[in-house]
């Protein structure tokens, strides 16, 4: 199993930046991909970044250019600068991982952080 903690939310104004951590632990060595998802109010859950094992990245097209999402292995965190910040990308954010234990694939949740951004 793998627990995830989410920090790093808050209130910001449109053109603002903010930086999320999503800190791992539990099987960490079972951890094969880590991201960031988002659900605004009323809207479907949608995925924002993900990083995968090897290290290469991917981005929702809305936050392209914008957001960076960055992986600590040695510290199991995982990172989501968001530069730039526009009001629509008000929403809860929340940090996953996809894990494989014994050939089984499994994904963890945080709880979710708030991020508000205001005009």
């Amino acid at each position: 199993q793998v627990q995830l903690v989410e920090s790093g939310g808050g209130l910001v104004q449109a053109g603002g930046s903010l930086r999320l951590s999503c800190a791992a632990s539990g099987i960490i060595s079972s951890i094969n991909n880590m991201g960031w998802y988002r659900q605004a109010p009323g809207k479907q859950r949608e995925l924002v970044a993900i990083v995968f094992k090897s290290g290469s990245t991917n981005y929702a097209d809305s936050v392209k250019g914008r957001f960076t999402i960055s992986r600590d292995n040695a510290n199991n965190t995982v990172y989501l600068q968001m530069n730039r910040l526009k009001p629509e990308d008000t929403a809860v954010y929340y940090c996953i991982s996809v894990s494989v234990l014994a050939g089984t694939p499994s994904t963890s949740w945080g709880q979710g952080t708030q991020v508000t951004v205001s005009s």
